[in-house]
């Protein structure tokens, strides 16, 4: 008779994607995650397999938790630029407040692994792409709606957006970074104007 779980594998992917996200995939080791997940070791690699396939899933899950957010808030009917203001306002309010500064994951990870790990490099040009093409469809439909002119560029104030956003996410990692980072979304939000 196959023995059953004794832990729940989602509660567990959960706490190993907290782990993850606070200090990185190189600096979490496999004996931390067995210790921060209160599992076996046997159970972590039956389960999700070693470290490096545990770290995949989390970021796919952080992505499934946050991506669909973001799409949300732009694809509601009625003006469109309002929603993107507010979507400037929050990745700046993230980055400047997000302490103990754990930043963005996605942006994490593609700091410390895309550059060597092509799984990981593909998950966060997944992320990046949905994001621009969100704002592009996003910015389209202003565009339609006469919210910007017609000679505006959906797609290249999409990835000017996604560039910010990104850029700020770095900064708010650093000490002090705030005040660089209110001026960003400041210049980002008079491009819409």
């Amino acid at each position: 008779m196959a023995r059953t779980k004794e832990f729940d594998p989602d509660a567990a992917l959960l706490r190993a994607l907290e782990l993850f996200w606070e200090r990185g995939y190189e600096a979490t080791s496999m004996a931390d995650l067995v210790e921060h997940l209160g599992i076996a070791r046997a159970s972590v690699y039956a389960t999700f397999g070693g470290k490096h396939e545990l770290f995949l899933r989390a970021l796919e899950r952080y992505l499934e938790t946050t991506d669909p957010k973001i799409a949300e808030a732009l694809s509601q009917p009625g003006p469109v630029l309002p929603a993107v203001r507010a979507l400037i306002d929050r990745y700046a309010d993230e980055a400047g407040r997000d302490r103990p500064r754990l930043g963005c994951l996605v942006v994490n990870t593609a700091v410390e692994l895309a550059a060597r790990d092509a799984e990981a490099a593909r998950l966060v040009e997944s992320s990046w792409n949905f994001l621009e093409a969100t704002l592009t469809s996003a910015l389209t439909r202003a565009r339609a709606q006469g919210e910007l002119p017609d000679g505006a560029d959906p797609r290249g104030l999409a990835r000017l957006l996604l560039v910010i956003f990104q850029g700020m996410r770095v900064l708010g990692r650093a000490p002090a970074e705030e005040a660089r980072i209110r001026d960003a979304a400041r210049q980002a939000q008079a491009l819409l104007a």
